[in-house]
C-alpha cells in the first residue's frame, strides 16, 4: 500500500470533521476574540479554512516564499461570510485530496522549502509538510470549537460525538 493510500482515510475524515465545524461559525459574531492575543473568531475559521492550501502547496509547489524580495508577501484571506469560507475550503480540500492520492512514495521523500525574503526559514520532506499541515489545521480547529462553545454555539462531533450531540438521558 503506498503512503497516499495510507493517508486518504484520515484526510477524508480530517476534512468532514473541519467542514463540521466551520458550517456552524456564528458570522455575526466574528469579530470576538477571547483575549486581546488571540486570533477573531472570523480570523481562526479563515485560517482553519487556509490550511487545506498548505496541504496543496505540498505537492504542487517546491518552495514558497512568504515575503518574497520584490514581491507582493503573501496575502492574507479576508473573507466576508461563512458562504465564502467553506467555499475557499472546498474546492482546496478537493484540489488538495487529488494531488495527495497522484503522489508516488517518491514524492514524499522530495524536499520542500519555506522562505521569507529568499532567506530559507526551513526545509523538509513533501511528506513532513503535508503532515504539518493537516497536524496545524486540526490544532485550530480544536481552538475553533472552543470559541464556538464561548459563544453558545453547539459544537459538532469531530471524533465521535460531542457533548453537545449526545442524547439527554431518560
Amino acid at each position: 500500500m503506498s503512503i497516499a493510500q495510507l493517508l486518504l482515510p484520515e484526510f477524508d475524515e480530517e476534512m468532514a470533521a473541519t467542514r463540521r465545524v466551520l458550517e456552524r461559525v456564528p458570522w455575526s459574531h466574528c469579530a470576538w476574540q477571547p483575549h486581546p492575543n488571540s486570533m477573531s473568531l472570523g480570523r481562526l475559521a479563515t485560517h482553519v479554512a487556509e490550511l487545506p492550501k498548505w496541504a496543496l502547496d505540498a505537492f504542487t509547489l517546491e518552495a514558497v516564499d512568504i515575503a518574497p524580495l520584490g514581491g507582493p508577501p503573501t496575502r492574507r484571506l479576508d473573507f466576508d461570510s461563512v458562504t465564502n469560507i467553506l467555499q475557499w475550503f472546498a474546492g482546496h480540500a478537493q484540489a488538495a485530496r487529488q494531488a495527495l492520492a497522484a503522489a508516488s512514495d517518491q514524492d514524499f521523500a522530495q524536499p520542500w522549502t519555506l522562505k521569507s525574503g529568499g532567506r530559507v526559514l526551513w526545509r523538509k520532506s513533501r511528506l513532513a509538510v503535508y503532515r504539518n499541515a493537516v497536524n496545524h489545521m486540526v490544532h485550530h480547529r480544536g481552538q475553533l470549537t472552543v470559541y464556538l462553545r464561548l459563544n453558545g454555539v453547539p459544537v459538532p462531533g469531530t471524533y465521535g460525538p460531542s457533548a453537545d450531540e449526545r442524547e439527554s438521558p431518560g
